[in-house]
């Protein structure tokens, strides 16, 4: 088992107010850091602010979306030597609960550890996931699953824990900046033969969260497909940048 450091990054965007309830659910014996990235957003001063009295590490840059921030945060927490990160949406939507269970599962040689809410297929409606989607990400998983080749039960979840070896592996240059990119990950983890797996996890759709909304769900989907045909593309011998390293 390799004990290298954990650090977990809290990605925020105008969610300040939700931030401190969702630091205090963290485990923080099982990490050795944590830091906070924000996307340049409405509210960075007040989340500053916060993360100085919580005593955490707190970078702001220029907006870049989701995907831009999550770049961000792994570089920053990879320069304080992580050998382990733990994405944590500063909403606290995702259960951070699970965070040592990840941590054990990733430490037993895996690159990539992906939170599943879908490994009990009805949790997800009891936990207040709207029908629409929870029909979405049962449809989107089966194309993923039937197209990669992996038995994973969600592929389009936010919580990850990310290793050293997978950031360092992966071309990140050209990849999206936004929501996209939480799936681009995947294809390409799973494009280079790196070690994937899942855990259980539990998200809350009954009080106040920053999930996207249903029309930019609907176009990240297709997006998720034209990733699809890239990757088939891929493995047929055709260069695709998402797929080549530089």
């Amino acid at each position: 088992m390799n004990d290298g450091k954990a650090i977990g990054i809290i990605m925020t965007y105008n969610c300040s107010h939700l931030l401190e309830d969702a630091y205090s659910r963290i485990p923080k014996e099982s990490l050795q850091g944590l830091i906070i990235v924000d996307d340049h957003s409405k509210d960075w001063e007040k989340t500053q602010s916060i993360a100085q009295r919580l005593g955490v590490p707190f970078f702001t840059h220029e907006h870049m979306g989701y995907g831009g921030n999550l770049r961000y945060g792994l570089t920053k927490a990879m320069e304080m030597g992580a050998a382990y990160m733990v994405e944590i949406h500063g909403d606290g939507q995702f259960d951070p609960s699970v965070i040592p269970v990840a941590l054990q599962k990733i430490r037993e040689g895996y690159d990539f550890v992906l939170g599943s809410r879908f490994i009990n297929m009805l949790q997800p409606l009891r936990d207040g996931m709207p029908l629409i989607r929870y029909c979405a990400n049962v449809v989107l998983s089966f194309i993923d699953r039937l197209i990669l080749r992996i038995p994973l039960t969600e592929l389009n979840t936010g919580f990850r824990v990310y290793s050293k070896n997978l950031v360092q592996t992966l071309p990140f240059k050209g990849t999206s900046g936004g929501h996209l990119f939480s799936f681009q990950v995947i294809v390409q983890a799973v494009y280079f033969k790196l070690k994937v797996a899942e855990i259980p996890i539990r998200c809350d759709y009954k009080k106040e969260h920053t999930s996207i909304s249903l029309g930019e769900a609907a176009i990240y989907a297709f997006q998720t497909f034209y990733i699809l045909f890239l990757f088939i593309l891929a493995r047929l011998g055709f260069k695709i940048s998402l797929f080549t390293k530089s």
